[in-house]
């Protein structure tokens, strides 16, 4: 964006999907989606997070999945947040308010990290359990209610692939 004043890099949360979904070849739109908010990354306009639980998904992984995914996350060189008694209570929350079934404890913590540390957008290819605006707005409700006031917005990848130069 071009102007008198200077954005802030947006901070973006990347859940295990969006870095799995760069070697889909079996999901070509939703590769090449990918690929195109990576080639057009810029450190200027995004600052690129992970979590322990990203790494950990990636761990359960092929071992040639691993490998390329773990390539492509230093290539990209997210900053890594670790899981905390905080983000574990909030996704703990999140799942006593049945915002999401048990079985995606996972995603909870994905949620509760992007929250907890004040990240500006979770980007996911999971519609139906993230990237998913009822969800959103559900998840938002429950950040409300424990304090924390920074509206999180959850995306799916396209919603900032576009060069925005």
């Amino acid at each position: 964006m071009e102007g008198p004043f200077k954005l802030k890099p947006v901070k973006l949360y990347l859940e295990t999907s969006v870095w799995n979904f760069y070697y889909a070849d079996d999901a070509p739109e939703k590769r090449d989606i990918t690929r195109q908010f990576f080639e057009n990354y810029s450190r200027n306009q995004y600052e690129l997070y992970i979590s322990d639980e990203v790494l950990r998904e990636i761990g359960q992984a092929n071992p040639n999945t691993q490998l390329l995914l773990r390539e492509l996350i230093q290539r990209y060189e997210p900053q890594i947040i670790d899981l905390s008694e905080e983000v574990e209570a909030l996704a703990q929350a999140y799942l006593e308010a049945k915002i999401l079934p048990p079985r995606c404890e996972v995603d909870c913590r994905h949620a509760s990290v992007a929250t907890v540390y004040e990240l500006d957008a979770l980007l996911s290819w999971n519609m139906k359990h993230l990237a998913n605006y009822r969800r959103m707005q559900a998840i938002n409700a429950i950040n409300l209610l424990r304090g924390y006031g920074k509206h999180l917005e959850l995306m799916v990848p396209m919603a900032v692939s576009e060069d925005e130069s």
